[in-house]
């Protein structure tokens, strides 16, 4: 029989050391503001038939119509009334994108180009897990979603996020190597923290949220969009008092086939208008997270 030592030492990532928040260097964002907010609005593709994908029900055999139908609706309604109300609010957004938009709905993406957001790369299709890949084929898939993002939308993408926030053990390196500036797979922090990569190059990691998020809040733990609402607003009052300690990172994670729906959208409406009030204060930057990155480069220099 073989005994484990109990004390033996526990594996951790090793992409970052323990600091607590409390003990960091102190800075500001752009023109002295304290807490940098941004919109991660995830405009997404599903295969038919198969793969993964949010259920609104319970899944059925294939073609899973149902819960394959209420996804499209986002591509199709949702995003465009995300849209408007963004533009109502002079917000921009960082728009996570799957490759196989450029198929389906180019109208969509080029949408979000005219709009000024940033495009960041999202995998191909949210219906398969990137962890799923050799490294060899996940290499291809950084590389040609982000050659095929500057191809179709003239700028190569400077951030990742992946499908259901999957990675590989060599993910953040393989992100490093294919050009990627910034991941957003990482919640563990309200600040950014720059990554260790197997070659030494920098990676930042900009935190993206899982608990100001739809999915995990709206699906998972069934909150109506009432009670989504007032938590951005919340969330939001209490980190820009926090803020005033240290600076930190809001992002507010949306689907458009979630918060597109008219009974959420409504509240979403409420949520960040009580947001943009804070604009004239000049503590708040709403931004998005390659800017974020883009600062914390002038910040660690």
């Amino acid at each position: 029989m073989t005994h484990q030592d109990p004390f033996a030492p526990i594996a951790n990532s090793g992409r970052f050391d323990y600091t607590p928040i409390t003990q960091r260097p102190d800075y500001c964002w752009p023109n002295g503001a304290r807490l940098a907010v941004y919109l991660g609005f995830n405009v997404e593709h599903f295969a038919f038939g198969g793969g993964l994908g949010a259920n609104i029900g319970p899944a059925s055999p294939q073609p899973d119509v149902l819960n394959y139908a209420w996804r499209e609706y986002g591509n199709r309604v949702g995003a465009w009334r995300c849209l408007a109300l963004f533009d109502q609010l002079a917000l921009p957004t960082g728009a996570l994108i799957n490759t196989a938009l450029y198929d389906h709905c180019p109208e969509l993406v080029q949408a979000l180009v005219q709009r000024g957001d940033e495009l960041i790369g999202h995998g191909h299709s949210n219906a398969m897990r990137q962890s799923d890949l050799p490294e060899d084929q996940e290499r291809a898939l950084l590389l040609g979603c982000r050659e095929r993002m500057l191809q179709h939308s003239g700028t190569a993408p400077a951030g990742w996020l992946s499908p259901w926030i999957s990675e590989s053990p060599v993910t953040p390196d393989l992100l490093a190597e294919t050009g990627y500036a910034y991941t957003l797979n990482w919640c563990h922090d309200d600040q950014p923290t720059r990554m260790r990569t197997r070659l030494g190059q920098t990676l930042w990691s900009i935190p993206y949220p899982q608990e100001v998020n739809d999915i995990p809040m709206v699906m998972g733990r069934l909150m109506d969009g009432k009670t989504f609402g007032e938590l951005i607003t919340d969330h939001f009052d209490e980190m820009r008092q926090q803020a005033a300690q240290q600076p930190l990172v809001m992002g507010i994670a949306l689907h458009p086939y979630i918060v597109g729906q008219p009974h959420r959208l409504l509240h979403l409406r409420r949520a960040l208008t009580h947001l943009v009030r804070a604009r004239d204060a000049g503590d708040v930057w709403f931004t998005t997270p390659g800017q974020i990155c883009q600062h914390m480069q002038t910040v660690q220099a």
